[in-house]
């Protein structure tokens, strides 16, 4: 199936094939066991059988106010869909029932957005006559109500901050970044709140941190730079706080920058997605919970901003690429993260949002669409189509949802057979997946000094400060250090170990059994102890943690330098942890028991050499 997608995907044609109609008896998604973690490249449950997001968008408790006019005419909501803060179209048909539609359709999971403003309105919502008991009942109410009756169907739900405001998404809305219409600390104490409070369903399985981060009027996001503006940062902190502060399960789902720039001819613009997270990828204090994220829509490009008239400019869309410069781009920009296996960055993928609508005639729109649904099928990635519900009139309405409800509840699906979608739909649900038991893939790990500590292990954490007044980084529990940059304070982990019986601080050649690097300082571990984390004083080595091994470790090892260029295995294994950097790196099956360094004329007490031991 995946050569015959490739060739039909290369050339640009599709395979038409019967199309079914809903199955109104279609169970609900087969069983699963929560909370989820990864693998690799894998998202598995809890028994570790591959567990693929099959999901759709069910938007509207984000907000469908396009921010002008009369807040309750639907005319001022986007196509005149108004939800009242609640997931869109409880008014037009029952929860139950549109899960029914969602069960039908061959989904698992839902995204469902949700906005900090909405957490916060203690209003009722006016009565949604298709759904009489959630008469008074708040905005966080009815959808703690849409949460219960998803996970209890056997849907997982995934948790997704989309909004800051309760506005249609997106451009200059004040809900550019997670700190644009609110600050920064709020945004973190209502991650808490959220991830707490379905803390005791485990079929609530994802914390999806903030939707399409991009830029204000003024600002552009970055990713490492270490300021306010950070996404790397920021979502790696929050992530922490969630997994050590409210709810170790949840899968950390991390898009990637969605904008930069003026769409201005001339000017630098364009949508970095995951491309940053090549060089500089997150390490959460829980190794087997990252999953990052993306977004594609045929009228954007990886250069334009998908306006039209104020904001276009000559930049192709997707939809303009050919077969090839799709399938390289769409790789470049977000696909490497899945599919370059055993490295720092590598994590399961989750398209979590793409879409077209069934009355776009326009051939360059659908045949992106066909492409693109095709490279998910072919690559086996998890998605989330956009949006899962929406409103219609005699079969005319926004026309994007894969669900559309009139105002006596009346439904049109992408599977009724007039949606030129249906065919392609059917494919990617259908189309052949990994499943059954993934094999435990080894995590490697990256460790970032740049702007302070780094300690990504819990027992670590819960020690004493070990080096009081360096920058310090600590590998997560169950891996040891591995490979180190010679200037810029990059580090690697590695490894699936029993966490250390205990530490030691390492300052001096106490623990020295062999002169190892001769004529340098040498930071060396005990017997039986593995360099689990390190710290730095300016650029200086300070200290190396050492962690006590469980069974005896080998004593006979090698000298690995790179002051003077890169010493790494061949294979590129962990990937490139420190761009720009010179690195040194013990080979599969050696561990780090000492780190050299000189403070002669010239030197900064940098890394130069590590002792690797077998």
């Amino acid at each position: 199936m995946g050569a015959l997608l490739t060739a039909l995907l290369t050339a640009g044609l599709v395979v038409p094939i019967a199309l079914l109609a809903p199955d109104p008896a279609k169970a609900d998604p087969a069983p699963w066991v929560g909370p989820l973690s990864t693998s690799g490249r894998y998202i598995v449950d809890a028994t570790g059988n591959r567990f693929k997001l099959k999901a759709a968008n069910w938007h509207g408790a984000s907000g469908t106010w396009t921010g002008s006019g009369d807040i309750n005419d639907p005319a001022n909501h986007h196509a005149g869909e108004i939800a009242y803060q609640t997931p869109l179209g409880l008014d037009r048909a029952s929860i139950d029932t549109v899960i029914d539609g969602l069960a039908q359709l061959g989904l698992n999971s839902v995204r469902l957005q949700f906005s900090n403003a909405m957490i916060h309105d203690a209003n009722p919502v006016p009565d949604l006559p298709a759904n009489p008991d959630l008469h008074g009942k708040t905005p966080l109410q009815v959808y703690d109500r849409v949460v219960e009756r998803l996970t209890a169907r056997g849907f997982a739900v995934i948790l997704n901050n989309h909004t800051t405001t309760s506005r249609w998404c997106c451009g200059l809305d004040g809900n550019e970044r997670w700190n644009t219409a609110q600050s920064e600390q709020q945004w973190q104490d209502d991650w808490l709140f959220m991830a707490r409070r379905y803390a005791a369903n485990k079929r609530v399985v994802g914390a999806d941190l903030y939707n399409e981060v991009r830029r204000n009027t003024f600002d552009d996001p970055n990713w490492g730079w270490g300021n306010d503006k950070d996404w790397q940062r920021a979502s790696q902190q929050v992530a922490d706080r969630i997994l050590t502060e409210a709810n170790r399960d949840l899968l950390i789902i991390v898009e990637g920058i969605n904008w930069t720039g003026l769409p201005i001819d001339g000017f630098a613009h364009g949508r970095p997605t995951l491309e940053p997270a090549r060089t500089l990828s997150h390490t959460l204090v829980d190794s087997g919970k990252l999953v990052y994220s993306a977004h594609f829509y045929g009228y954007t490009g990886p250069n334009h901003s998908g306006a039209t008239g104020i904001g276009e400019t000559h930049d192709p869309r997707y939809r303009d690429l050919s077969p090839q410069e799709l399938r390289d781009t769409l790789y470049r920009q977000a696909f490497f993260v899945e599919q370059d296996t055993g490295k720092h960055y590598t994590a399961p993928l989750w398209i979590s949002e793409f879409g077209e609508g069934r009355n776009t005639t326009d051939p360059a729109s659908r045949t992106f669409f066909e492409n693109f649904v095709n490279y998910l099928a072919e690559t086996d990635t998890d998605f989330a189509y956009w949006p899962a519900v929406g409103f219609q009139t005699n079969g005319v309405g926004d026309g994007w949802s894969l669900l559309a409800y009139d105002s006596a509840g009346r439904r049109i699906d992408v599977l009724d057979g007039t949606d030129w979608r249906g065919p392609a739909w059917q494919r990617l649900v259908n189309a052949p997946s990994r499943t059954g038991a993934i094999p435990a893939a080894e995590h490697w790990s990256m460790l970032n000094l740049d702007y302070g500590d780094f300690q990504e292990s819990r027992a670590v954490r819960a020690q004493p400060d070990w080096d009081s007044g360096a920058r310090k980084g600590a590998c997560p529990d169950g891996q040891r250090l591995t490979g180190l940059a010679h200037t810029g304070g990059r580090g690697l982990c590695t490894g699936t170990l029993p966490a250390p019986a205990g530490y030691t601080v390492v300052r001096d050649e106490s623990y020295v059994d062999t002169d190892w690097a001769s004529g340098y300082t040498k930071a060396q571990c005990p017997p039986d102890s593995a360099v689990v984390g390190y710290s730095v004083r300016g650029a200086a080595v300070s200290a190396v943690l050492c962690g006590k091994s469980a069974t005896p470790l080998g004593r006979t090892g090698r000298t690995v330098w790179f002051d003077r260029g890169d010493n790494r295995p061949p294979g590129d294994l962990g990937g490139d942890f420190a761009s720009g950097n010179y690195k040194g790196q013990c080979a599969p099956g050696e561990y780090v028991a000492g780190v050299a360094y000189t403070g002669r004329i010239g030197s900064s007490r940098t890394p130069d050499a590590l002792l690797c031991r077998s």
